[in-house]
């Protein structure tokens, strides 16, 4: 076995395992089941906070899905649909007897509660009073397992509900109520099921990160082990392990956080064998591909070549009003750039670049939903970023993305050289600082 160091300049992370691992073959997980809400991203978020690793598949996943990344606990959102309505997504029929079998706990929230009590006997209805919506206080038994840290017996929580719980099934209870009567939070802490019908996740519920972080560390008796530098290790293990001794790659660096980061952590592993480019796509601010690069070469001393593709990537772009499209089309023509960076490389170094590297990120994912590979169903797409949805189908690269299943700010504190945060840092602020339309100067 090999301790991390440096060789030769080049970063060799620590050798524990001679087979390629993912993060959550690393850490306990927390697995998210995805019915379309508009905070699901925000569990998500919340349960990381916490110290804790998540994961976010569609709510149809099946069982062989869901067994696959051996998960702790079991979190199933909120979505727009109704449990009683037919078709509407649900998990897999053995799901429940697996997570007892498995002693996994699981949380409901809003319509994951709702799917709770429909499939195990109970009744969800439509709402007497016509649902409930916004912040409201409820009614909390505080000697319940959900509420046993509580001091507050009447905190605001925000909801967001049509339907609800009629009827709970056999050896389940109530333990929280809204001023109205609804049934807001039941649990059944022998089977370790639990549900609430409002959004724990969302800033406008009163310790909602606190019953989370109650739920996991104290009823799943999770440990809070998510840290960003054990996650820094085990990528640097993971390029190693993808990319052999002479092969070479791209990284498509923006400038950014995201890019900029991956570039530096892939840099440490492959050396002089990493090929930056920095695309110069028309749209860039005023001397900002000059900042840029001086801030690469001069600064993190990253091995950086410039491209000016403005040209054809405007003619793409032109008569275009569709964003979809125009973020396609920008994905489609970066990567032609890429193809002919690695023709170019391939002619001098003797060998064609095999991968590209990216600071691709979760939320990009998501919001790009569905891209190829994805599984995600019931969230609708916010936008199909360039570097996900907007990739073409022949791709003639391995892709590296050492953060795709890390949220940005995870990616920030990714980098604690204070140096590197001056940098970043004034170049946000310049960027921020209108251009006089007379010199073309910052004042």
């Amino acid at each position: 076995m090999s301790a991390s160091g440096v060789v030769n300049g080049v970063h060799t992370a620590k050798k524990q395992k001679t087979e390629p691992t993912t993060l959550h073959d690393e850490h306990s997980v927390v697995l998210v089941l995805d019915y379309g809400s508009q905070y699901t991203q925000l569990i998500c978020r919340r349960i990381r906070e916490i110290g804790v690793f998540s994961m976010m598949f569609p709510g149809d996943a099946s069982m062989e899905r869901i067994k696959s990344v051996n998960p702790k606990v079991i979190i199933l959102s909120g979505g727009p649909n109704s449990v009683h309505v037919e078709d509407s997504p649900r998990v897999p029929n053995e799901f429940f007897s697996y997570c007892n079998e498995n002693s996994i706990p699981v949380l409901g929230i809003c319509y994951g509660m709702q799917l709770i009590v429909q499939m195990l006997g109970g009744t969800v209805g439509s709402g007497v009073v016509g649902g409930e919506y916004g912040r409201m206080p409820i009614i909390i038994q505080p000697t319940s397992c959900l509420y046993s840290f509580q001091d507050n017996s009447k905190p605001n929580v925000w909801m967001s509900h049509g339907d609800e719980a009629t009827k709970l099934p056999d050896g389940f209870k109530v333990v929280a109520r809204s001023e109205q009567g609804a049934v807001v939070a039941i649990e059944h802490p022998e089977h370790r099921i639990f549900g609430l019908q409002y959004h724990p996740e969302v800033m406008h519920t009163e310790q909602g990160t606190d019953t989370i972080r109650h739920f996991l560390l104290d009823i799943a008796c999770l440990k809070a082990d998510w840290t960003m530098a054990e996650v820094l290790e085990t990528q640097l293990r993971l390029i190693e392990q993808q990319v052999g001794p002479d092969q070479h790659a791209i990284c498509a660096l923006s400038g950014g956080v995201d890019s900029t980061v991956a570039a530096t952590l892939v840099h440490k592993v492959l050396g002089d064998r990493l090929h930056c480019v920095f695309v110069d796509h028309g749209l860039l601010r005023y001397k900002e591909g000059e900042r840029v690069m001086g801030m690469f070469t001069q600064h993190l001393h990253l091995p950086v070549t410039l491209v000016d593709h403005s040209e054809a990537m405007l003619s793409k772009l032109k008569g275009v009003t569709d964003p979809e499209k125009k973020r396609k089309a920008i994905g489609a023509e970066f990567i032609e750039v890429f193809k002919n960076f690695a023709a170019k490389l391939e002619s001098e170094l003797g060998t064609k670049p095999a991968y590209l590297v990216q600071g691709t990120l979760y939320p990009d994912v998501i919001e790009s939903c569905p891209p190829p590979g994805s599984g995600q169903k019931h969230s609708h797409t916010i936008k199909s970023h360039h570097n996900v949805g907007g990739l073409p189908k022949d791709l003639q690269f391995k892709l590296i993305e050492p953060f795709r299943e890390l949220f940005k700010d995870e990616v920030g504190s990714a980098e604690p050289s204070l140096a590197f945060w001056q940098l970043i840092g004034s170049r946000a602020a310049e960027n921020a600082r209108p251009l006089c339309m007379w010199c073309k100067q910052m004042h």
